[in-house]
């Protein structure tokens, strides 16, 4: 198992389009991916779930990743959260 604290920098947080970027790229792995955020583990790979711990802009989050490809996997989710998603 790998982990990484991270924050989340795009304005609007966590919200429906990076949320679906997030499990689109992450669906990819075979490893499993949870966001540790308020006190609450939540499945990465669950579009639903994300949405619902409404993770917002500053918010300081854990990323852990546990399975064959967790490094990449890791690497790939924090690049994403550290970039904004792009926005």
């Amino acid at each position: 198992m790998v982990s990484q604290n991270t924050k989340i920098t795009n304005e609007m947080g966590f919200h429906m389009r990076p949320a679906n970027v997030f499990v689109t790229a992450m669906t990819k792995y075979k490893s499993n991916i949870f966001i540790i955020a308020n006190d609450k583990k939540i499945n990465g790979k669950s579009i639903m779930n994300i949405m619902a711990a409404c993770i917002k802009c500053g918010s300081e989050i854990t990323v852990e990743c546990d399975g064959e490809d967790e490094s990449a996997m890791l690497e790939e989710a924090i690049g994403l959260i550290e970039s904004g998603f792009g926005e």
